[in-house]
């Protein structure tokens, strides 16, 4: 993607830093949710998911990802983009949810799409087919 991809596609590298930060906090937060940092689900809606396990978090995940198509299936049709923007944000507010359950934070989410920089998708498809078959002994 080029600088002005980016800048156009509202990725201005100037302001990136802020908006990753933006995530950055919102993982920090959501770890203080965790039922073993003391997560109170009575008092939070992240400690109550948390609380319930991953079948609950996935579900969620379905949930809005669904959301997420509706309302661009909408977008397509002539509706209002905002509610792409609303519907996303709470897709990875619950990935984000998920990412803390499993141990991990967007950090890690980071590293892999920044080893994907400048692969084609098809080379990178047929990597994780290769490494798979490595994996399972083939």
């Amino acid at each position: 993607m080029t600088q002005s991809t980016r800048v156009s596609a509202g990725l201005d590298p100037n302001n990136s830093p802020e908006e990753l930060n933006t995530l950055i906090r919102l993982a920090a937060m959501i770890q203080t949710r965790l039922p073993s940092n003391g997560g109170d689900p009575e008092a939070s809606y992240v400690a109550r998911l948390l609380s319930k396990g991953a079948d609950s978090i996935l579900k969620k995940i379905g949930e809005e990802a669904t959301e997420v198509v509706m309302a661009a299936k909408d977008l397509s049709h002539g509706g209002a983009s905002q509610p792409v923007v609303n519907e996303m944000a709470d897709l990875w507010f619950h990935c984000l949810i998920a990412l803390a359950h499993y141990g991990l934070g967007p950090q890690d989410v980071f590293a892999e799409l920044e080893r994907r920089v400048g692969m084609s998708g098809i080379e990178e498809k047929a990597l994780r087919k290769v490494r798979a078959r490595e994996l399972s002994g083939e």
